[in-house]
Formats: C-alpha cells, structure tokens, sequence
C-alpha cells in the first residue's frame, strides 16, 4: 500500500513538470505556450481561459495545470478550475481532497473563500469538481456559473478552466461561450484530422474564441517528447 501511494505520487509529480523541472525542454514549450496565449489578443482583457480536446486521453488536463503554473511562476494571481465535472482528475494532480469543489459552490451549498484550496504553488489556487452531479451540463449553463466566473474575474489576473472533450459531451461548449479564450489540445499520432475538425465546428458553433492548439506528445527525437503551441 506505502509503495502504490508512493508510486502514484511520483506520477502526479511527473504531470506538474514545470513545477519539479522548470528548466526542463518541456517546461519551455509551455512558457511558449504562455507568452502565444499573452499575444494571442494585445487589444482584450484576456482573463478566463478554456482548455478542452477532441476525445479523451490527450492530455489537456495535464496541459491546462502546467499551463497555469506558467502564468504563476510570472507572478500572476492564478486560478485552476476542474470543471470535468464527469471525470475530474485535478484532485489527483495536486493531491487535494476533491470536496467540497465547485459542484459544491453552482448548487449553493458552499461560498467561493469555501471551495478555493492552495495549490501548494505560489501564487496558484484550485478549485477542485466536488461531488460528481446528476446534471453537469446545467450546472455548467447556470447563471450560478455566470455569477461565479463574474465574482472570480474581480479576484485573479487569470483564470483556467478544464473541461471534458468536446466530442463527448455538450459542457466545453457551454463553457467555451463563457470564456475569453479556447485551447484544442489534440494528441500527436492520436488525434485524428477528423476529429479535430469536428471539435473546431463545435466549438465555434457555440461561438468559442479559439485562440490556439497545443500538440502533445510530438516526438522531437527518440525518447524525447515536448509539447508545441501553435496560434
């Protein structure tokens, strides 16, 4: 039991790879990754920022906390919202408690100083799923979801939110029209063409501000994997 709680913290270690390994040719992408999204709109206040995929698997939650770690290590006030509120992982990534979260917070039961939790990073809070709910997709379209993104806007210079594949569900439309600015994630050799060009129409049909992709797992040279933003 001590080596699997070991072995499963060493890879949620792995997945912060900015965080344990800032020089890191990886953590570099990312800091790409960060400076395209700070350029990606000069003339708006970009401040919410959604991070989806095609399908599972892609590594977009991996993404959108290394991602936001980025803006972080720059001295922003960061906020990480696991918004999968079908199959959250964001607990696991930081090793947190996944309640109360923000299922906890859109159903009234619990106020935002309640559901934010350290990081354990400076200068970056989380906001973990909470109990898994009945109904995902309205408590995503709600106007208690208006009323927590507007609350939150006032609070943290940026705000990233993760949220199920876009394939799979109707959620990273709803929220993708909520927010400032969408990131595609799609997977190197896995991802296929059509897929993406379905997730791109759906996401702008909800009128999405698609501001970029990150491709992931892109092999460089043999054993060497980095990820790379294009805008």
């Amino acid at each position: 039991m001590f080596n699997k709680k070991k072995k499963l913290k060493q890879f949620a270690a792995r997945k912060l790879v900015t965080n344990v390994s800032p020089r890191s040719i990886i953590s570099e992408q990312f800091r790409t990754v960060r400076t395209n999204i700070n350029f990606s709109l000069p003339n708006k206040d970009l401040r919410t920022l959604l991070f989806t995929s095609s399908s599972i698997g892609e590594g977009k939650s991996t993404s959108a906390a290394n991602v936001a770690i980025t803006f972080a290590q720059e001295g922003k006030k960061v906020l990480l919202v696991d918004a999968d509120l079908r199959k959250p992982t964001m607990h696991y990534t930081f090793e947190k408690s996944n309640s109360p979260g923000i299922t906890n917070l859109l159903t009234g039961h619990w106020n935002i100083n309640e559901v934010i939790k350290e990081s354990g990073i400076i200068g970056l809070h989380l906001i973990t799923c909470g109990p898994i709910p009945s109904n995902p997709a309205e408590l995503l379209g709600s106007s208690s979801m208006d009323n927590f993104i507007k609350e939150i806007r006032e609070i943290y210079d940026m705000i990233i939110f993760d949220s199920p594949p876009a394939l799979s569900v109707s959620d990273a439309q709803i929220l993708s029209n909520k927010c400032d600015g969408t990131i595609l994630v799609i997977s190197s050799g896995l991802t296929e063409k059509k897929s993406i060009v379905k997730a791109k129409e759906i996401l702008e049909a909800s009128k999405a501000n698609i501001i970029g992709t990150i491709l992931n797992n892109y092999k460089l040279e043999k054993d060497h994997y980095y990820y790379q933003y294009y805008g």
